[in-house]
């Protein structure tokens, strides 16, 4: 595992800092890098299943497990109609408790 020392601030124009690549870190190349990482968090955060609320929460999950000829006629019937499982199961079950 790689480890990293915080060496405080430094004036990246006046020290010399070589990147990985060999290029030389300025201070223009750090704020560039660091657009790039900021860019890359907030996709990661983008990505994932959009809430079934309709707002910014998480969607409760549930879980069951089943045998394996319930779920091979489960993914075969979600294939006919053209729906994921995911939307068939919630079908079922709002179906039950209705």
């Amino acid at each position: 595992m790689t480890r990293y020392t915080d060496a405080g601030d430094i004036d990246l124009d006046t020290e010399v800092v070589i990147l990985k690549d060999g290029t030389r870190l300025t201070e223009e190349v750090a704020e560039e890098l660091g657009r790039e990482m900021s860019a890359d968090a907030a996709q990661r955060r983008g990505r994932g299943r959009p809430s079934l609320t309709g707002r910014s929460a998480n969607t409760p999950h549930v879980s069951a497990r089943v045998a394996p000829e319930v779920r091979d006629r489960l993914k075969a019937r979600a294939e006919r109609e053209g729906k994921p499982v995911s939307e068939l199961v919630r079908e079922a079950i709002e179906a039950f408790v209705s």
